[in-house]
């Protein structure tokens, strides 16, 4: 028997499980959240006896005669301080990393209320963060420390309106910073049982037979399920490519490719029954380069090839172009997988309500999510009701399908509630990355350094199934001339099946790494022509009224030219920045229909807010409320953001390319509009009560390859210029951000996401990376490079508009991809200064945060 106590009272345990399933599963603490299983990333971080632990590393058994404390178990004046101080500094996104942070810092701030920033860095070092960056972290313990060292009171007072650009709390940051917000892992349904997919030992191997004799006689075995028991065992958002699981006599496509599906009355089970299936398979050679892939002789992986797609983007003559230039640079670039390395792994849990499915989930699109499984279980779309918990991080990597089938399979077939969470490794086998791509480069300019022309090859690399890599490579190739004003450009781009893991979305969607190697190709071409890399930027630079390179007209609100005028000086101030520009769409674009959505509700007085757009950290529902404030002139808390349900939500599309806060936004003010001019007539909100008030805002524009001289590719693009400047060790020192979001929304939330995405854009550059061996992948979480607080240099963001703001959403343009585009090329063109060398591949070598290989 082992004795502790936990948050003042006495416990006792007689088996020795983990600490954290100890105080999730018995205690039902549930901030404590497990998000690596390996001590690595600070989740789940508590107090045993005044000092930090990570509770998923530690067993009952070295508790005994221990005090243990969590947030639940802070004093109220400590909650109170730490939500308010979180809240109003902006450090709340996701919120999955939150409350480990908090008890960091009690731990820091219980010996000091005196800490510098490098204190706090060094205390929460432990704790990694993929959303914000750490400097609104860092910000939030500074003021807390300032609150209880001046014994301040916490301000009460709400403002009487709110309008879109003024500072103002997340509307979920408290129930976040304190873990009492649900995230689907927090949920426990009466008769809940537990599902885990068998996955394939190898990349690519035939499956001969699939024996479950063993497994279904161990006394905890629900039902195990095969391929035989799927409806339409193919799923895929935009192609159905991707196999609910293997069926016998089939081929594996990768790794992560499920073979069988246990269910169990334990999760602490799972893998015993697991153990218990034999597989009898016969391993074949997997195919893991996309060059390998498109050889005649090589095996196809889908029936038909391995060329998913083929992107060209042709205008004007770019071999005439070049071949008249004074000056042509030509690389070949390559770039890695990388893990989304968001902080909550995947889960789900589903439950029959009669004739209908319903999904506690996570995902980044409820209706797509509702979609997909409806056609896996031959459903109709509306038996399928897919509802948003908390979504602990995404930037992308939560768009496909990674457990929710697997729970809406086993709920509809055994009819109980079924959680599926994956284990961090799981995740990290199964779920998809960033593309890798390799790409040819060749870019010209005249003897003025302007740009003439430029060419392009890219090999995407999608892994298994498709995914997104279809519009991920278009965006690659219709951004991968950079934001200049020249039109000879001949882009092509081949997306290639591979045995590798699946890649997808991931936050810049292919921009990310065609703007590396054009920007890394326009460096060297200011050193040919004698200029700065700065200048030869400003002199090529996208105004209003020119014509990008795309064909697409650049409108009034076009402020590339602002973005570099604002770190002009700090560029030219020192020997070893680097510098980088870009652009990134806001909307899914070219030619596809692209609808935002948002409903107003009047209920009990005040205005409930309705949209299934998926806040994954960006902070939608604030977005949402400032609009609605704005448009009504109410204050906040006459407003209710209720989370996504298909039940009773519009669709407002995926949470993806940036769209939500144009779309969604305008969309908002468009309902909010119907709703003032009602309420000019009625007189008070009350006497609307029950009315509903939809708005609906649809995004036109041009299909690639579209015979019209200057197409529409998208509705609003943002632009932006950031400056990575280093020390003579090769160290980081500060990274200045200038970015063009038109009309900024909530600034803490801006700041905060381009901290975050800045931080997450050096990690690209300098340490991140997610090698595979023959399709297999190396590496474990703790490994993967992310950057922690102490790693990271202090970020300074502006904010430049046009001052010519576009009507949609008060002018607001998307700013959650473009943060992360420029930063690895900046980063290339800072250690290009410092050392000469001129690197092409990601992460760079031989640096001061990755050293030369020996």
């Amino acid at each position: 028997m082992f004795r502790f106590i936990v948050n003042g009272k006495e416990c006792q345990s007689e088996k020795d499980i983990r600490l954290i399933d100890y105080l999730r599963d018995e205690l039902r603490l549930t901030s404590v959240k497990e998000g690596c299983s390996e001590g690595a990333c600070g989740t789940c971080t508590i107090i045993v006896d005044g000092k930090k632990v990570k509770a998923c590393v530690q067993k009952l058994s070295k508790m005994d005669g221990k005090c243990i404390t969590t947030v639940e178990g802070l004093s109220s004046r400590e909650k109170e301080v730490y939500a308010y101080c979180f809240a109003e500094a902006g450090a709340v996104q996701c919120g999955f990393c939150i409350p480990g942070m908090v008890i960091s810092a009690k731990v820091l701030l219980d010996e000091t209320l005196t800490p510098s920033r490098e204190d706090v860095k060094k205390a929460i070092r432990g704790n990694i963060c993929r959303c914000t960056g750490y400097q609104k972290i860092e910000d939030a313990i500074l003021m807390a420390a300032e609150y209880f060292r001046e014994n301040r009171e916490i301000p009460q007072k709400e403002p009487d309106h709110l309008l879109v650009s003024e500072r103002f709390p997340r509307v979920d940051a408290r129930e976040k910073v304190m873990g009492t917000g649900q995230f689907v892992d927090d949920i426990v349904l009466p008769d809940m049982i537990y599902a885990k997919a068998l996955r394939s030992r190898y990349p690519r191997a035939r499956i001969n037979k699939i024996d479950l004799s063993k497994a279904v006689m161990h006394p905890d075995c629900v039902a195990i399920y095969t391929a035989k028991d799927v409806p339409n065992n193919k799923h895929g958002h935009l192609k159905k490519d991707w196999d609910v699981m293997i069926a016998e006599g089939d081929i594996t496509r990768y790794i992560g490719d499920a073979l069988a599906l246990v269910v169990s009355e334990h999760k602490e089970t799972l893998d015993e029954i697991l153990d218990l299936i034999q597989v009898d398979d016969t391993e074949l050679p997997p195919v893991t380069s996309p060059r390998d892939a498109l050889k005649e002789d090589a095996p196809k992986i889908h029936e038909g090839g391995n060329l998913l797609t083929k992107e060209v983007l042709k205008r004007g003559d770019a071999d005439a172009a070049i071949a008249a230039s004074k000056y042509v640079v030509s690389h070949v670039y390559q770039v890695p997988f990388t893990d989304h390395a968001f902080m909550e792994p995947e889960c789900a849990i589903a439950f029959r309500e009669g004739e209908k499915l319903h999904l506690y989930t996570a995902s980044q699109s409820i209706y797509d999510e509702q979609h997909e499984i409806a056609h896996i279980l031959n459903l109709p779309a509306d038996s399928v009701i897919s509802e948003t918990k908390l979504v602990g991080g995404g930037f992308g990597g939560k768009e496909d399908m990674s457990v929710q089938h697997h729970a809406a399979l086993a709920a509809w077939l055994t009819g109980r509630p079924v959680k599926v969470k994956f284990s961090r490794e799981e995740s990290i086998r199964c779920h998809v990355k960033r593309h890798a791509m390799e790409m040819e480069f060749t870019t010209a300019c005249d003897e003025n350094g302007c740009l003439t022309g430029m060419k392009a090859v890219i090999y995407s690399d999608t892994g298994a199934y498709a995914s997104l890599g279809g519009p991920v490579l278009q965006r690659a190739c219709t951004h991968a001339a950079g934001p200049y004003n020249y039109h000879d450009v001949d882009i092509t781009g081949y997306g290639v099946y591979t045995n590798n893991i699946p890649a997808g979305a991931y936050r810049g969607f292919g921009v990310t790494q065609s703007c590396f190697a054009t920007e890394c190709n326009i460096n060297e071409l200011a050193k040919l022509a004698g200029i700065t890399p700065w200048e030869i930027r400003y002199r090529n630079a996208i105004r209003p009224g020119q014509v990008l390179p795309n064909g697409q007209i650049a409108s009034p609100d076009t402020a590339l030219v602002e973005t570099l005028e604002a770190v002009k000086e700090v560029y030219e101030s020192s020997p070893y920045a680097g510098i980088a520009s870009c652009m990134k769409n806001s909307g899914v674009g070219v030619g596809i229909p692209d609808t935002g959505r948002c409903n107003l509700e009047i209920r009990d007085g005040r205005v409930h807010i309705l949209t299934s757009a998926a806040c994954m950290g960006q902070g939608i529902g604030t977005t949402a409320t400032h609009i609605v404030c704005q448009t009504l002139g109410i204050k906040p808390s006459l407003t209710v953001y209720e989370r996504g349900n298909t039940q009773r939500t519009p669709d407002s599309g995926t949470s993806t390319a940036s769209r939500q806060t144009l779309f969604m936004g305008e969309a908002a003010r468009r309902a909010a509009l119907k709703l003032k001019e009602a309420l000019e007539a009625a007189g008070s909100l009350e006497a609307l009560e029950g009315q509903l008030f939809t708005g609906e805002y649809l995004g036109k524009t041009d299909p690639m390859g579209s015979e019209k001289p200057n197409p529409v590719s998208h509705v609003a693009y943002g632009y932006a210029t950031q400056v990575v400047i280093l020390d003579e060790e090769g160290k980081m020192e500060k990274v200045v951000a200038a970015h063009d979001a038109g009309t900024v929304i909530n600034p803490q939330s801006a700041e905060g996401q381009i901290e975050g995405g800045v931080v997450m854009g050096l990690g690209y550059g300098l340490t991140e990376d997610f090698p595979l061996a023959d399709g297999y992948p190396t590496l474990k979480y703790g490994r993967l490079g992310l950057l922690r607080s102490t790693d990271v240099p202090p970020v300074e963001v502006i904010f430049v508009n046009s001052g010519h703001p576009a009507e949609m959403a008060y002018g607001a343009k998307g700013i959650g991809e473009i943060c992360s585009v420029p930063t690895a090329p900046a980063c290339q063109n800072a250690y290009y200064r410092l050392d000469g060398t001129f690197r092409t591949k990601l992460p760079l070598d031989g640096t001061f945060y990755r050293k030369p290989k020996k």
